[in-house]
């Protein structure tokens, strides 16, 4: 968080004496999940797609390259972190280790549990489009652009092995399938990949220089994990962004 404080601040303040208009902004933030370990993380978890919607805050600068052009830099962050445990399996000791037994049939010494974190901050930069003009009472837009995307995954707990099952000689249901269970600490951070995305919204001004904007931003990349989630396919980083917030010209 220390950081990411540092990081915001290093880009607000050259910004805002570049800027002709700045804006601040609420926003939250639903990733559309679509890769692998997403899928995983979600069949198996007693977490959803749902609790990894988190609320933004974020800063636009824009600079004013004619009456319905405008040059914007996008900067704003994403992160949650969500503990969970495995819904259909329970967790038992023994001298070989621990083992995930089927929930149905067992009652378990112990939940299967790991915490699983996200974290986005994008740098955006994009043109837009008000046909308008900057200076109308209302004033829809339009725009896109490419940014570059920091971002980490991070796995903390227990993990189960389901590429290494064993069989449980059970005296009333015969060979159990069951498999063992890993501490993990897997961190791929501070990554760097590029994506693309577009973005439409409506401003109602309030006053000579502040107006009230609201904007739905789409989101697409993916990237490429390494440390500790070899064999993965790209991790989807894009999503849909819903945002409200107060506009004010220099």
């Amino acid at each position: 968080m220390k950081k990411r404080l540092i990081f915001f601040l290093f880009f607000l303040i050259p910004m805002i004496l570049w800027a002709d208009a700045i804006s601040i902004r609420l926003g939250y933030f639903i990733p559309r999940a679509k890769s692998d370990l997403w899928d995983i993380e979600f069949e198996n978890m007693d977490f959803t797609q749902a609790n990894y919607q988190n609320s933004t805050l974020g800063f636009v600068y824009e600079k004013y390259l004619a009456q319905q052009l405008s040059f914007v830099i996008s900067l704003d962050g994403y992160s949650k972190n969500r503990a969970g445990f495995y819904e259909e399996y329970v967790g038992y000791s023994f001298y070989e280790g621990d083992f995930a037994f089927p929930a149905k049939y067992y009652r378990g010494a112990f939940s299967i549990s790991h915490v699983f974190g996200v974290s986005i901050t994008p740098i955006l930069l994009g043109l837009k489009i008000v046909p308008l003009g900057h200076r109308a009472n209302w004033s829809p837009y339009i725009g896109g652009g490419a940014g570059l995307y920091i971002w980490s995954v991070r796995l903390q707990g227990d993990m189960i092995d389901f590429s290494d099952p064993w069989i449980y000689d059970d005296p009333s249901l015969g060979e159990v399938e069951i498999y063992p269970i890993y501490q993990t600490n897997a961190r791929d951070d501070n990554n760097f990949s590029f994506g693309f995305y577009a973005f439409g919204g409506l401003m109602f001004r309030i006053a000579q220089r502040m107006a009230i904007e609201a904007e739905f931003r789409y989101t697409s990349l993916k990237g490429a994990l390494k440390e500790g989630f070899e064999g993965f396919e790209p991790f989807d980083l894009g999503g849909y962004q819903f945002s409200v917030g107060i506009n004010y010209r220099f």
